[in-house]
């Protein structure tokens, strides 16, 4: 179980997370942008500018399901559940709450969702 000072340092790093995803979110929607108003002087300028729009899109995408995981993980912090296991109620294991701080199942619990989700 991590204590109060390990949680506070791991609440610093997903504050941190946040604010970096938060900007490449952002500057992702700016380039997505920029790339609709971009001229297409035939279809391989067509091609590009759509395949660097959807790669845009995905990362973006992707960015803000982290985000969500983060802010899930905060409001965990602040009802003093954080570093529980959402399945089995055990304590997650402070190595993979620093490898991963938004976690919310313990490895073993992990493993099973994953399986199960396929």
């Amino acid at each position: 179980m991590a204590n109060a000072k390990q949680i506070e340092e791991l609440r610093a790093t997903l504050l941190e997370r946040k604010e970096i995803i938060t900007n490449s979110i952002n500057d992702s929607r700016e380039s997505i942008n920029s790339l609709k108003s971009t001229e297409c002087n035939d279809e391989f300028d067509y091609a590009e500018v759509s395949s660097d729009s959807f790669k845009e899109g995905i990362i973006a995408n992707q960015q803000i399901q982290e985000l969500k995981e983060i802010e899930e993980a905060l409001k965990r912090i602040d009802k003093g559940s954080y570093g529980t296991c959402e399945m089995c109620d055990e304590s997650i294991s402070i190595g993979r709450l620093r490898a991963k701080p938004f976690a919310k199942f313990c490895t073993p619990c992990r493993e099973i969702y994953e399986v199960e989700k396929q």
